[in-house]
């Protein structure tokens, strides 16, 4: 990933697309898109969803997007409990 689309706001963004099966309408299938890319406008996420309504036959049905900056102070969180498994 460059360094220098990460200094200009890019951000890893994912986006799990659900889309009916071409021959099987009824049924839902699962397509995970994972890029660089600027939130919260997401163009190069609408240029791939635009290919694929006009190129590809399977019909979409949800769109859900997350996104995290690459560059960030580490985090540290406290663990609540600490379970053993026999």
């Amino acid at each position: 990933m460059s360094l220098a689309l990460q200094m200009r706001d890019y951000r890893l963004t994912t986006a799990e697309i659900l889309y009916h099966m071409p021959d099987h309408p009824g049924l839902l299938q699962s397509y995970i898109w994972q890029e660089l890319d600027l939130a919260p406008r997401f163009p190069a996420l609408h240029k791939f969803l635009d290919f694929w309504t006009s190129h590809l036959d399977g019909k979409l049905h949800s769109v859900r997007v997350g996104h995290t900056e690459i560059i960030s102070p580490p985090r540290w969180h406290n663990a609540a409990a600490l379970l053993t498994l026999h």
